[in-house]
């Protein structure tokens, strides 16, 4: 059976500029690091054929040495390039549809596999063509020659390489604003302006919070949490997140005037296993574990202080991405028959679509004339939790899977060991939800779980 998947980015270009560097296929590889070259055989036409190479050695030689060219199935100038790649045992269509909008164009990327071979072509092939796919918008928008007007926001991003900040940077890029990711490591492959940083202190890095016009940190850096709960882990965890966090506080705190927009991560974890509490921004505290609130508390206490016209103190719940750590495990899981309930099955899910709390961000950064949030503390969650015997069913159901059974605690916990990661991920929970968003009027594009896995899993 076929699957596809969607991409979908606004560019703020006009579709003429987009279609320069979308239109030709040869300029692929510009913007998508997954291919090496493009070469056509013709012009750029409805039937013209062509060869790609993939990127990687292994790849490269088997795509060069046993793959049939591709053939142009649709060329509309301006609005639509489609392709069909013949894999063995099946198809591959790729496609690419250009939409004018208010202010730029909306790029629709969908990738379809077929034939009886689709399940490991998309695997190997698509998970080589999709991977960063929001990356690969934001070199689009490079390519096409995208420049920040003068009104634009300058943005500074803390943990811009991470899941979360690889997507709000290439999203803020392809909406015309000006990008400066904080880095540890400098990636040459980057589309976004870098400036190294140790995440401790403050030093030369600070002068890039010295900006004309309307400047916002958004701070995501910290350790991965996925990770064994031990003591040096759990120190780990919260000096990465703390040290980072009072180094920008003081950074900001030499600037002659308040940064305009301040965007401080948390997380709903905060509330460690809430059991049948109901949380939301005003929820007091209370002792929790110490991968989690032991964590949060002190992360939030460090931005105490903060110069900032403008502040959101953002606890996230788990935000369904397929780049992310968190869909990627739990689909793996599925796959492989492992798809049952975790434990008792009654521990709440709280989660978020990408797309959701990108637009959060993009609110609180002033960006969205229709919405203006308070500052303080926002909970970036759907009004509708499930609980893990409910989640499990969801992506089943999505992923064609039959029944399985449940995992035990006690074998979650072994399981754990090996894969040197935290049984509490999946034997706690927090039913979080936001009445912050609510009072604001902030809609939900993917407010109920099977809308998200709908648009986020192949279908």
């Amino acid at each position: 059976m076929a699957r596809t998947s969607t991409y979908t980015q606004f560019i703020a270009l006009p579709p003429d500029r987009v279609w320069e560097v979308v239109g030709d296929p040869v300029r692929w590889p510009q913007w998508n690091p997954g291919v090496t070259s493009v070469v056509l055989h013709g012009p750029v036409a409805t039937g013209t054929t062509g060869d790609y190479v993939p990127r990687g050695r292994l790849f490269e030689a088997l795509h060069t040495r046993a793959a049939a060219p591709f053939v142009l199935t649709s060329v509309v100038p301006g609005r639509e390039l489609a392709l069909e790649q013949p894999e063995p045992a099946g198809v591959m269509r790729l496609s690419w549809e250009l939409s004018a909008r208010d202010g730029g164009t909306l790029v629709t990327q969908r990738l379809t596999f077929g034939g009886p071979s689709a399940s490991v072509a998309r695997a190997v092939v698509g998970g080589l063509l999709e991977r960063d796919g929001r990356l690969g918008f934001a070199r689009l928008a490079r390519s096409a020659g995208i420049t920040a007007a003068e009104s634009a926001l300058n943005v500074v991003i803390a943990g811009g390489s991470g899941a979360l900040g690889r997507q709000i940077a290439a999203d803020l890029l392809c909406r015309g604003h000006r990008v400066t990711v904080l880095t540890r490591r400098r990636d040459p492959e980057s589309p976004f302006d870098q400036v190294e940083w140790d995440g401790r202190t403050v030093g030369e890095w600070a002068g890039a919070l010295r900006n004309p016009g309307r400047t916002a940190i958004v701070n995501l850096a910290g350790k991965i949490v996925d990770c064994r709960p031990t003591e040096r882990n759990v120190d780990e965890l919260r000096r990465s997140r703390v040290d980072s966090t009072r180094a920008l506080v003081d950074a900001v705190a030499n600037l002659p005037a308040p940064v305009d927009y301040w965007v401080q991560a948390s997380t709903t974890a905060i509330w460690s296993d809430a059991g049948e509490k109901r949380c939301t921004e005003t929820t007091p505290l209370s002792e929790g574990l110490p991968q989690m609130t032991g964590v949060a508390e002190p992360w939030e206490r460090a931005f105490d202080g903060a110069a900032a016209t403008h502040s959101t103190v953002l606890r996230t719940s788990i935000v369904l991405d397929p780049q992310a750590p968190a869909l990627k495990r739990l689909t793996q899981l599925v796959r492989a028959g492992l798809g049952g309930r975790v434990g008792g099955g009654t521990q709440w899910f709280s989660w978020i679509h990408i797309e959701d709390w990108l637009a959060i961000v993009r609110a609180a950064v002033g960006l969205d004339p229709a919405l203006t949030l308070p500052n303080g503390i926002l909970v970036a969650a759907t009004d509708f939790p499930v609980r893990n015997r409910d989640l499990m069913a969801a992506l089943r159901r999505h992923l064609h899977r039959p029944p399985a059974p449940p995992t035990p605690a006690a074998l979650l916990s072994v399981g754990a060991v090996f894969l040197r990661t935290d049984p509490a991920l999946g034997l706690t929970g927090r039913h979080a939800t936001s009445q912050v968003l609510r009072d604001a009027g902030f809609t939900f594009r993917f407010p109920t779980l099977d809308d998200a896995l709908t648009d986020l899993l192949p279908r």
